[in-house]
């Protein structure tokens, strides 16, 4: 019995549902984030002195596996001459995803978007735009019929926005505020 794949199209239609629910995604944690009133206080930062902190040492975990996610797609895209099983791709994207979570809720239930510090500015619109290239590349993964560049754009899009949310974020910490725990 012979399989035959279908092959990835040229036509970008599949992708409209994605894209239009990672836009939504974007805009709709832009304006929560700008409309609510920042309460100052939204987790708890369960064994870390304070939230910058928490926030920090998360992103930064966060961070290493999304390089992790970089060579892992590299792999199973057979670039690197090397398999890694794409189970190692799946659970470090899983755990990425899930060290963000209490950083974003953070960020946005007790700071909200702001805009007052180019820095600060610049991390609010690259978070909101990391949540909506992520539902997007997550709604695009089971369509077999997108174009072929799309997965490895919106993951590369994903990746640079965590790099930029670690640049704008943990990084600015360690280096204005020191390393702490």
């Amino acid at each position: 019995m012979t399989v035959t794949m279908r092959q990835p199209s040229r036509s970008l239609t599949p992708l409209l549902v994605p894209l239009l629910a990672g836009g939504l995604v974007m805009v709709a944690l832009g304006v929560y984030g700008r409309v609510h009133a920042p309460t100052g206080f939204a987790v708890g930062p369960a064994g870390f002195s304070a939230a910058l902190p928490m926030k920090a040492w998360l992103t930064t975990g966060a961070f290493v596996l999304a390089f992790v996610q970089v060579v892992s797609a590299l792999s199973m895209w057979g670039k690197l001459g090397v398999d890694i099983p794409p189970a190692v791709h799946r659970w470090s994207g899983r755990l990425a995803f899930v060290l963000t979570i209490p950083v974003a809720f953070h960020c946005l239930y007790a700071l909200g978007l702001q805009y007052d510090v180019p820095r600060v500015l610049a991390h609010s619109l690259l978070g909101c735009f990391f949540y909506g290239v992520f539902t997007a590349k997550m709604l695009a993964l089971p369509k077999r019929d997108t174009p072929a560049w799309t997965l490895p754009v919106l993951g590369g899009l994903a990746f640079t926005a965590l790099v930029g949310l670690w640049l704008t974020s943990s990084f600015w910490f360690f280096t204005t505020i020191g390393v702490k725990f």
